[in-house]
């Protein structure tokens, strides 16, 4: 798409004829571009939403992209679900899970009977009673008590506290022995009876443990499929975006090249007098400022190079728009220049710049006055003018 910098002022500045009648022309057309830029403003938001999308998803999942890459090739001739279909679908396959942990759970409270049921197991039912016993370095060498009651409660809670799977709840029976062993010496009676049992309890334990690997793999290859295919629909949308951001990027490239040929047709010729001059003035400029002057040229003029080592630039070769928007560049950059230069004036320097205002003042007055537009059909003449610009060697 054509930047659109500069092109009010442009507009502005090309000299569209009959005078007062033509303000309200210029101001339609002012009109026009104001529309366009407030259009790419709009699609300049949508370009960086899709542009933070990708970017966010090639840093957060950079493992995935290749499986990512893989199921689009599955998935290619088969019509992505909704996000509200995959929201669904989670929710049955939540459910679905928890009905099956539910059941891992039930398995492993036979076990926990089993355990709390054995002989031995009365010194474990309760918190120790540290202030009972005379435990004062009790915290001190156990990081975490944990009893079978503080097991049983957690097992049967309704409110969110319970535990989320099985793994969880054999950590904590299996804590409870090692605190016994740890606190207690080899020889002790609570450590024999500690060791005896975990001995059972990891017996019963790894009975179950098969089935909870294989709930703990499907759960984990789920969920990789729902992030996967959540992934897939966020990208179809994305995508989606992207082919409405192209038309609509299209249909603004057609505003633009309907408006640059209304403005071609609304331009007044340039008089042979104006085109010496504006070649006189073109000879003023900086190296830098000369340089964006020929590659506005060659913008609408493909058969001119800009970085040629010598360029023959044949003013009556351009077309007017070319030489209307040159105009107003090497006006404003030449103005620019005379600002500067004002500026390292030193004790001038205040001056120069209430002058510079006044001028800015003056030629803003100038610019609103219709009385000041010229006409459009002046005669178009001749001469082509040659300007020479030498590059430094070896470019």
């Amino acid at each position: 798409m054509e930047p659109m910098s500069g092109l009010n002022q442009d507009l502005g500045n090309v000299e569209l004829g009959k005078a007062e009648g033509d303000t309200v022309e210029v101001e339609g057309l002012n009109k026009t571009i104001d529309d366009i830029l407030q259009k790419v403003t709009q699609l300049e938001q949508k370009l960086n939403d899709v542009e933070q999308f990708y970017l966010t998803r090639d840093n957060n999942q950079p493992n995935t992209l290749k499986s990512i890459s893989i199921a689009k090739e599955k998935l290619k001739d088969r019509h992505v679900a909704s996000i509200e279909k995959q929201q669904q679908d989670a929710f049955h396959r939540e459910e679905a899970a928890g009905r099956r942990m539910q059941e891992l759970k039930r398995q492993f409270a036979a076990i926990f009977r089993q355990v709390t049921q054995h002989k031995w197991a009365w010194p474990f039912m309760h918190p120790v009673d540290v202030e009972g016993l005379g435990l004062h370095d009790y915290y001190e060498v156990i990081e975490k008590p944990m009893d079978f009651s503080t097991i049983k409660n957690k097992m049967d809670g309704k409110d969110g506290t319970g535990y989320r799977n099985v793994r969880e709840i054999y950590a904590d029976v299996r804590l409870v022995f090692k605190n016994a062993m740890k606190y207690n010496d080899e020889r002790d009676d609570v450590h024999v009876m500690a060791k005896s049992l975990l001995e059972k309890f990891e017996e019963k334990w790894l009975q179950l443990l098969p089935k909870v690997m294989e709930e703990e793999k499907r759960q984990e290859e789920e969920e990789a499929k729902a992030q996967l295919d959540m992934q897939l629909t966020q990208e179809a949308v994305q995508t989606n975006k992207a082919k409405e951001l192209r038309s609509e990027l299209n249909e603004v490239d057609m505003q633009l090249e309907n408006l640059r040929e209304t403005v071609i047709q609304k331009c007044r010729k340039m008089s042979t007098e104006e085109k010496k001059n504006l070649g006189t003035a073109l000879t003023r400029l900086s190296p830098e400022d000369l340089c964006k002057a020929l590659e506005l040229v060659a913008e609408n003029n493909p058969s001119f190079h800009a970085t040629a080592q010598e360029v023959d630039l044949d003013m009556d070769a351009q077309s007017e728009l070319t030489l209307w928007r040159l105009k107003v560049f090497v006006q404003e950059s030449l103005k620019a220049a005379s600002r500067s230069s004002g500026d390292m004036g030193g004790n001038n320097s205040n001056n120069n710049d209430d002058n510079n205002n006044e001028k800015d003042n003056s030629n803003k007055k100038n610019k609103n006055n219709p009385k000041r537009k010229k006409e459009i059909c002046d005669a178009l003449a001749k001469p082509a003018v040659k300007r020479t610009k030498k590059l430094p060697p070896n470019t």
